[in-house]
């Protein structure tokens, strides 16, 4: 596979870039109706004892929201909750010092609309991942004959087990003597730094030709 279409997560787990692979090209649509109870404003890190879920407020709860028009809630002060979790969780990690201010610096930029703060999130994952993989917005039209769709298979719902893309494989975590699968891409870079793409290599479930 070269082309893939994909929904846009925040903080995405580490099965979103198992997808990946050696992809080339990820499309991403704007114009997809916007569902709740999916990664599209939440994203899961691992604190003392515990999974904890981080998520981001959003205005209203009308249907048929295209995904580019959901508008942050700003009248909650999550982005403060968001960064002390993440720093409560990983302030101890080996590369929190070195990634944890891009992360900072995107998440208390108060972009109104939840798709450009997920973008920027992305971008930066993709950069510190050293992941040249082209993102292209498609804003209209169909998607492109040779791409294929994996669009609204990666949900909270379901479980990684189901799916045919990511395997447990387990690395030094910050809490816990049993190994959490499948948290955010934060968990992976902060305590695994450059090797997590390596990671993520080993982590690609084997699937049919």
């Amino acid at each position: 596979m070269k082309r893939i279409a994909l929904d846009l997560h925040y903080l995405p787990c580490l099965e979103y870039f198992a997808v990946m692979g050696e992809v080339e090209e990820v499309f991403l649509f704007p114009g997809d109706y916007y569902t709740r109870q999916s990664y599209f404003n939440r994203a899961e890190i691992l604190l003392a004892n515990k999974v904890h879920t981080l998520s981001v407020p959003i205005q209203g709860r009308r249907p048929r929201v295209p995904l580019g028009e959901v508008r942050i809630d700003y009248g909650q002060k999550w982005a403060l909750t968001h960064l002390r979790g993440i720093q409560s969780g990983y302030g101890k990690a080996p590369f929190f010092e070195y990634f944890f201010p891009y992360f900072e610096e995107v998440i208390s930029r108060q972009e109104r609309f939840l798709w450009d703060l997920n973008f920027n999130l992305l971008t930066i994952c993709l950069k510190l991942l050293r992941r040249p993989v082209k993102v292209t917005v498609q804003h209209q039209g169909a998607i492109p004959a040779d791409v294929v769709d994996f669009r609204g298979l990666i949900v909270p719902s379901g479980s990684f087990l189901d799916r045919p893309f990511y395997q447990e494989v387990p690395y030094g975590q910050i809490f816990g003597l049993d190994f959490v699968p499948n948290l955010s891409i934060l968990d992976g870079l902060f305590c695994l730094g450059p090797e997590t793409g390596s990671l993520l290599v080993k982590s690609q479930k084997k699937r049919e030709q």
